[in-house]
């Protein structure tokens, strides 16, 4: 019987096939955005055992052991990594139709070799190949990166970090280039006047600059900024609801940062002005340094409060948002635009009913000078399955130029997640196969195929201006 997982997995036209095998099977992975950890890379990191690897985490698979009624003890709790893993194993079978599914069979099949569909009868079994192989130099963080030809890879780092172990994996000989990515959001948490303050604290003794004065607080994080870039990184990133934009004078964002500094919350309103004026200051250090910022809009985040105080953020208890996006958008661009000093950007919506929104909105700023220079970025998070991916694919196709599209990224804090660029170039390519053979593109392989490539890999490697390794 044929595997689960095989050759022609998703591919269902001769010409999907020929797209995928010919131009996108063998293509480096430029993984520009994910949140693993520097420090596991720097060091090469072995892994007890799957679980440790593959559940510690994984918000996604947390969510659907909850929803099979399995208690946190087995997801964040103290079970030990087999009750863990069991419990997993015990769910897989009820994730049908689910990414998670296709997922689980691609990570188990490109990590470890293994055919065998996950389930209770099957999990000891599998528990105990994946870890002989997880023992091995290919299980730990280099062979992975190795063995799928990981030829970029950018962190998520927030500016008070010393970004030493960037600093080690360059001296190391790992072929991979490994860039952070400058995540200023705790800078804008003025209604949260304790720890900002902390933070604040934190980013004066980084830069060696006193932040007693909103001027102050920019010449730091201008410094760490510039330090950032000096250490390879040529992207930012911000995590928010949605783009801020509102009106606030040098004078308004003076006395919300003074309120703040002396331990006042800020009011809705001025937290959404303080961080108006800093995503301006944000966004004219990025174009003077030729950086490209990203932008992950429409996140509702710690919905069960109950969850939040027990767990933390980032525990499986967010879900997409229904802001509207549009004007405060608009506003943030054309507010860089205006003085020329609007960076190359990258727009990524967590809410479907966004896509054309974002689509269209893109072509408002193109100026010739870099091709693609505003970007809708790929499916994020909630939309990085089949379905999704489909939908912005085609939403970039009808509204913009897919022939300039960066890519795909894993957008993951796991090292098991680099098969999800192989799941989005066999949608792409099955996409692009139905088209040619529906004879709505040209049945031209090497025409098609050049444009696989491209959005594969060179588009991302021309793009980001983040040198690849020799993968």
């Amino acid at each position: 019987m044929k595997p689960f997982i095989h050759d022609d997995f998703l591919l269902r036209t001769d010409a999907a096939r020929a797209l995928y095998h010919q131009f996108a099977k063998d293509q480096p992975i430029y993984d520009y955005h994910c949140h693993i950890p520097p420090a596991d890379v720097a060091a090469n990191r072995e892994f007890r055992n799957l679980a440790d690897i593959w559940l510690a985490g994984d918000h996604y698979k947390w969510r659907a052991m909850r929803s099979n009624g399995v208690p946190e003890t087995y997801c964040t709790g103290d079970a030990s990594d087999w009750e863990k893993f069991e419990a997993w194993a015990a769910t897989v079978p009820h994730t049908l139709g689910n990414p998670l599914y296709h997922w689980t069979h691609l990570e188990l099949k490109r990590v470890f070799g293994i055919d065998t569909l996950l389930h209770p009868g099957t999990a000891k079994a599998i528990w105990d190949e994946a870890n002989r192989v997880l023992a091995t130099d290919d299980g730990r963080v280099h062979g992975i990166l190795k063995r799928f030809r990981v030829a970029v890879i950018g962190t998520t780092d927030d500016p008070t970090d010393t970004l030493e172990h960037h600093q080690a994996i360059r001296a190391s000989d790992l072929p991979t280039r490994v860039y952070p990515s400058f995540r200023p959001d705790k800078a804008l948490r003025v209604d949260d006047p304790a720890a900002w303050n902390a933070w604040v604290n934190l980013l004066s003794s980084r830069s060696g600059l006193a932040c007693d004065s909103l001027r102050g607080l920019e010449e730091a994080l201008a410094d760490r900024h510039g330090f950032f870039h000096d250490q390879g990184s040529r992207l930012s990133d911000h995590g928010l609801e949605c783009a801020l934009a509102e009106p606030c004078t040098q004078a308004e964002a003076e006395a919300i940062f003074a309120g703040a500094r002396g331990g006042r919350a800020a009011t809705p309103a001025e937290t959404a002005k303080f961080g108006s004026y800093l995503m301006r200051t944000f966004g004219r250090l990025d174009a003077a340094r030729g950086w490209t910022k990203q932008m992950h809009l429409g996140a509702m985040r710690n919905n069960s409060t109950r969850q939040f105080r027990a767990l933390g953020p980032d525990t499986g208890f967010d879900s997409i948002g229904d802001r509207p996006q549009g004007q405060a958008l608009s506003r943030y661009l054309d507010s860089l635009d205006l003085t020329g000093e609007l960076p190359k950007t990258v727009l990524y919506n967590l809410n479907p009913a966004d896509n054309y929104l974002f689509a269209t909105m893109i072509g408002n700023f193109q100026d010739g000078s870099v091709p693609g220079k505003i970007q809708f970025g790929s499916g994020w998070w909630f939309l990085d399955q089949k379905e999704a991916m489909e939908w912005q694919i085609r939403a970039l196709s009808n509204l913009g130029l897919l022939s300039r599209f960066v890519g795909m990224l894993t957008d993951s804090r796991s090292f098991l997640s680099y098969p999800r660029h192989e799941y989005f170039r066999r949608i792409l390519c099955n996409l692009l196969g139905q088209d040619m053979e529906h004879g709505e593109i040209p049945d031209d392989l090497d025409r098609v195929g050049a444009l696989v490539r491209d959005i594969c890999f060179h588009n991302a490697v021309r793009y980001f201006g983040m040198e690849p390794g020799p993968v």
